[in-house]
This record gives C-alpha cells, sequence and structure tokens, in this order.
C-alpha cells in the first residue's frame, strides 16, 4: 500500500547549511542587487547617513535599507510592514541582508528621507537589468511592463522608444513609491500584527471546532 510522502518532524533536529550564503545559490538575482548597490557612491548620491556621526546612536547603513528597497521594488513588496515581515521569513532577504531586521518605522523613514535618490537608483537598476540582459531570453517584469531580454538588430533602440521607455519606467517608479506611502499609512492606523496570546487562544479554538466536526463525522 503506497503512503503520502511525508514531511520532517517539527521536533526533530536538522542539519542546515553553516552560513546563510549556502542558503542562496550563485544565479540568484539577489546577488546581482548586492552588486549593483555596493557599487554606487552613496554619499556622492546624497543618501543621509551615508557618513558616519562622531556621536549619537548608530544608524542602519543606508546601502543596507537600500538593498530592501530595491529587491522590494523587484518584487512588488508595497509597504514597509510586508518589508519587515520579509527580513524575517525570506531566506533572500536575510542573505541580502546579512540577518539585520530593520523595524517598518525605520524603512519607512529612510524612504522619506532618501525619496528622490532612492527614485534614482531605481531607474538605473532598471535599465542596466535591460543593458546586460541579466535574465537571458526570459521574461521579466520590474517596472511593472514585461519585457524579452535578447540581443538582434530588430531590438535597437531608436531615440523615441528610449525616450518613451524612460518616461514609462519613471512613472511605474513613482506609482509603487505612491503605493509605499499609501500602504504605510494605512498600516499604522490599522496595526495588522496578532498578539501571541490572542494566537494560542484561536488556535485553541480551532482545535476544539475540529473535535466537535469529527463528532459530528462521526
Amino acid at each position: 500500500m503506497s503512503e503520502h510522502v511525508n514531511g520532517t518532524h517539527r521536533d526533530q533536529t536538522v542539519l542546515f547549511p553553516n552560513t546563510i550564503d549556502q542558503y542562496v545559490d550563485k544565479e540568484n538575482p539577489v546577488r546581482f542587487i548586492d552588486a549593483f548597490i555596493d557599487s554606487l557612491n552613496l554619499e556622492k548620491l546624497g543618501f543621509k547617513h551615508s557618513v558616519l556621526a562622531d556621536t549619537g546612536r548608530p544608524s542602519y547603513n543606508p546601502s543596507d535599507l537600500l538593498k530592501l528597497y530595491v529587491y522590494g521594488y523587484l518584487n512588488q513588496v508595497r509597504s514597509s510592514r510586508k518589508m519587515e515581515k520579509e527580513c524575517h521569513r525570506n531566506v533572500e532577504v536575510m542573505w541580502l541582508m546579512k540577518k539585520l531586521a530593520p523595524d517598518f518605522k525605520t524603512i519607512a523613514d529612510f524612504r522619506k528621507n532618501n525619496v528622490d535618490w532612492i527614485k534614482g537608483v531605481f531607474k538605473e537598476f532598471v535599465y542596466l537589468c535591460r543593458s546586460l540582459d541579466l535574465y537571458g531570453a526570459q521574461l521579466v517584469a520590474i517596472d511593472g511592463t514585461k519585457f524579452k531580454a535578447v540581443n538582434s538588430k530588430s531590438n535597437n533602440l531608436n531615440e523615441k522608444t528610449v525616450a518613451l521607455r524612460l518616461k514609462k519606467t519613471e512613472e511605474k517608479i513613482a506609482e509603487y513609491i505612491k503605493e509605499m506611502d499609501q500602504n504605510d499609512t494605512a498600516d499604522s492606523s490599522e496595526d495588522e500584527s496578532v498578539n501571541v496570546n490572542e494566537l494560542k487562544e484561536k488556535i485553541c479554538k480551532l482545535e476544539e471546532e475540529k473535535q466537535r466536526y469529527e463528532q459530528i463525522q462521526g
């Protein structure tokens, strides 16, 4: 008699890779995001806290927060709270952020303080992806429009097409930033977090309901 494929028992000890780096394969796009942001001079670009202050509380490195934002833009993560959650549960983000997990307010403040520079980085990132054919012949949706990354004479762009794409990219970036602002405002008025005790209570009620249904079916 055949059986279902079973997973590992949650109480069983398992061996994980020794380093975070082993969780992310060599072709993973997050490695490109990491290299791209590390290649930028954020001080020259005008990002706040690029230069460490002699006094005061240590701040997050803007390059780390910028990596988080580029990842969020690429994957359409549309609020600071969701970005905060990704830092705790998404292995790619854990790798990219080196296990840093800033709270949603820190993430939102970074955007508000550097919004113009972030838009510029998004735009450069999109065009660099296109110019390098980063994803081979795959269909990719980075700025909200799908494009095929292939090289051929028929794909040579004239000035008018380049200008149009630039305009559409800028519009998509502005739309994304605006949506982030709106979602953060909504999140601040309606906390999504669930109290641990409330969660336990809900699970207990679910178990009670399950037993009741089993009795009815029996």
